[in-house]
């Protein structure tokens, strides 16, 4: 029996517990959390990494209860401008809607039949009832990187011009393939 890869980040918190008060959870990734996490990523580093949640317990009378969570992250991490190839900071400050839900409340609800709505909050599925804001904190920061990252000043590369083409370039390009360097 092989054991389970262990996350860089992980705080789990078992939605069965949750009360009827709001439950402010705070999850910062120590020195060695944020190397692993940058690791993963193929980033230079994580200078920073800090996820405020509050969860709340939302009791639904004739339907399935569920946790709702706000998370406000903000981290510090060094990306390689694609333009510069040089290592820079960037902060990062996002907040985000979770919907946590066991498993059996995911498998009622059938989410991969139901459509994609882009402003409902993310589905996060609980192992059983257990939730790991570490790695909802990681995800979400996955989500928060830019994918292509640019210095701050520094300008996209402009595109090369597109070649002229005119109704007698097939002539002008078999005067030039034939030796002649101006087309007649």
């Amino acid at each position: 029996m092989t054991d389970p890869i262990q996350a860089p980040l992980s705080y789990k918190v078992d939605l069965a517990r949750l009360g009827t008060a709001p439950l402010p959870v705070t999850v910062i990734a120590d020195e060695a959390a944020c190397v692993g996490i940058a690791a993963a990523f193929g980033l230079p580093a994580i200078v920073a990494l800090r996820g405020d949640f509050v969860l709340s317990s939302v009791r639904n009378p004739g339907a399935a209860d569920h946790a709702t969570a706000t998370l406000i992250l903000n981290a510090t991490v060094i990306q390689t401008c694609v333009v510069t190839l040089e290592p820079f900071e960037q902060t990062i400050s996002e907040r985000a809607a979770l919907l946590m839900l066991t498993e059996s409340q995911a498998e009622a609800l059938d989410l991969d039949q139901a459509p994609i709505d882009p402003e409902a909050p993310d589905e996060i599925v609980a192992n059983g009832t257990m939730v790991d804001l570490g790695a909802v904190l990681t995800e979400q920061l996955a989500l928060a990187l830019d994918p292509y990252p640019r210095k701050p000043g520094v300008a996209a590369p402009e595109e090369p011009a597109a070649p002229r083409i005119g109704p007698f370039s097939a002539l002008a390009a078999l005067a030039v393939k034939r030796g002649n360097d101006e087309p007649q």
